[in-house]
């Protein structure tokens, strides 16, 4: 019985020093910014190249899509390195890896040259960066802010003992601003598994650049949530005796590692820098609109005709013809089911790529999903789910409207009636309705949503599973070979059963 008692103490002190400093601290007053006016910016580089172009097409944005993962990145070193004037940087997930320190350090270099420095990140996202964290924050002219933050820092994730319904709702957004002329948004986060820089998990993604008058609503919706009460100036909750040394320190070792040494050689060789120079980096000008939530969405706040998806339903039109989806978390409930179901019976294509369970990297939501294909599949909604590719010959990303090269589908897309395309950070889950704030663009091209349509019939049978029902009703998965599987490609006999109790769960508002 003693020991019983002494277990129970030992976990009650335990509880309580996890639980010790869990109160957000009072907001103290804020440094007031907002974004860069144009008139400010006229004089730099990125201004005296980029604004001509804008004037001369009559309120139209230009945009580029990104492919590929080292465009991405470079496109990102390259934003940072141009910019004379601001950087406003919003983000969910910064790993502490190489492609994460060389970003912070690019942003570091940037303020050395003077630019102002607005980095807002989600803390639940910013494992083991408080000392750089710190490091940015102490120059003059950065300013760190964490949104939704978690004020123990030794024990971070202990708020959801005490907080679950604010701490399980996250800022989604993913953006970077230059000089407030030219924004790049879309799926990828901050990671080495974002950027091929990894031979663990890679991720297929798709992002978008854009410049335009598309670019300064981007601007005042970073404000928005800049401005939220919820985003702390990082130095009210971090205190940390750091100097800039730690951060050179840590991008010596990152440049010092002999595993990063190619990948390193592959982002100087990359050929998006020559294409920016050379002028040969062509945007298509297009309509095209912001669509986001308002910070105010994480508080639990009804936003109304202000929410992301009634944005979405207000710039996108119905579906008519087509509707063409891609994401990796696809969980749609059955209002969600219901919805699509109604499309296809008025004639609608209706097309789905999400991730297998052998390339899925939240069993959980796989296990969502599944519960729904049989559903779908019976009204003669066609699904494909994306192949865990391995092998290099299946890494030709350069062929894709978002690269092939991942392990894992993370691009979020998709097109309507093959006239307008949504790019941004929104899942088709619950979580991104009802949980998380999310942002992204809607492009008025054409020519990008038919891309989309025909990355379907073209390019999916070589890189994903084709899922039907077979004349009694149970799931196959085709291969472009034309070999028919009648299991699950990755299951197994515990993971079919893991899979079937998650699936019963009542957890899927949290997915």
């Amino acid at each position: 019985m003693s020991r019983i008692r002494h277990s129970i103490c030992l976990f009650g002190i335990v509880l309580l020093v996890m639980l010790q400093g869990c109160s957000l601290p009072a907001l103290q007053p804020r440094q007031e910014s907002t974004f860069i006016p144009l008139f400010e910016v006229e004089d730099t580089g990125l201004g005296r190249g980029i604004l001509p172009l804008v004037e001369a097409r009559n309120g139209l944005s230009g945009y580029y899509p990104l492919t590929d993962s080292l465009d991405a990145f470079a496109a990102r070193m390259l934003m940072i390195y141009a910019a004379e004037r601001s950087l406003d940087v919003q983000y969910y997930i910064w790993r502490r890896d190489l492609t994460g320190v060389l970003l912070l350090g690019a942003l570091y270099d940037s303020a050395e040259r003077g630019v102002r420095v607005r980095l807002l990140l989600d803390d639940h996202g910013t494992a083991d960066l408080d000392d750089l964290l710190t490091v940015l924050n102490q120059h003059p002219n950065i300013e760190v802010r964490l949104f939704n933050p978690y004020p123990n820092r030794r024990f971070k994730y202990s708020r959801f003992l005490w907080d679950p319904h604010l701490a399980n709702r996250r800022m989604h957004n993913k953006s970077i601003i230059a000089d407030n002329l030219v924004a790049l948004g879309g799926g990828r986060n901050i990671g080495d598994e974002y950027f091929g820089a990894t031979d663990g998990i890679l991720f297929s993604d798709l992002d978008v650049l854009v410049v335009g008058p598309v670019v300064q609503e981007t601007s005042a919706d970073f404000d928005q949530f800049w401005q939220s009460p919820l985003s702390y100036p990082s130095d009210q909750l971090i205190d940390l005796d750091v100097t800039e040394d730690v951060l050179f320190m840590v991008l010596m070792d990152k440049y010092r590692a002999p595993n990063n040494a190619h990948y390193l050689q592959a982002v100087i060789n990359n050929e998006l820098l020559a294409r920016v120079v050379s002028g040969d980096l062509m945007l298509q000008w297009v309509d095209v609109d912001l669509v986001s939530d308002s910070p105010v969405k994480i508080k639990g706040h009804e936003q109304g005709d202000a929410s992301l998806v009634a944005q979405l339903a207000e710039v996108l039109d119905k579906p008519t013809t087509s509707l063409d989806i891609v994401s990796p978390y696809f969980v749609p409930g059955k209002k969600g089911v219901d919805a699509l179901v109604a499309l296809q019976r008025r004639g609608v294509q209706v097309r789905v790529l999400t991730n297998a369970r052998e390339s899925t990297d939240v069993l959980a939501v796989h296990a969502g999903y599944a519960r729904y294909r049989k559903a779908l599949l019976r009204e003669g909604i066609e699904l494909y789910e994306m192949r865990r590719h391995m092998h290099q010959d299946e890494r030709d990303e350069k062929n894709q409207l978002w690269g092939s090269s991942g392990t894992s589908l993370h691009a979020k897309t998709f097109a309507i009636n093959r006239q307008r395309v949504f790019i941004g950070s929104f899942n088709f889950d619950p979580r991104s309705v009802f949980l998380n704030s999310e942002m992204g663009f809607v492009i008025h091209s054409p020519p990008l949503a038919q891309a989309i349509s025909a990355t379907f019939t073209e390019a999916l049978p070589a890189v994903a599973y084709r899922v039907t029902l077979s004349e009694t009703g149970r799931l196959q998965w085709h291969l472009a070979n034309g070999v028919v599987l009648d299991r699950e490609p990755g299951s197994g006999f515990w993971g079919n059963r893991l899979l079937n109790v998650l699936s019963i769960l009542p957890i899927e508002g949290l997915l």
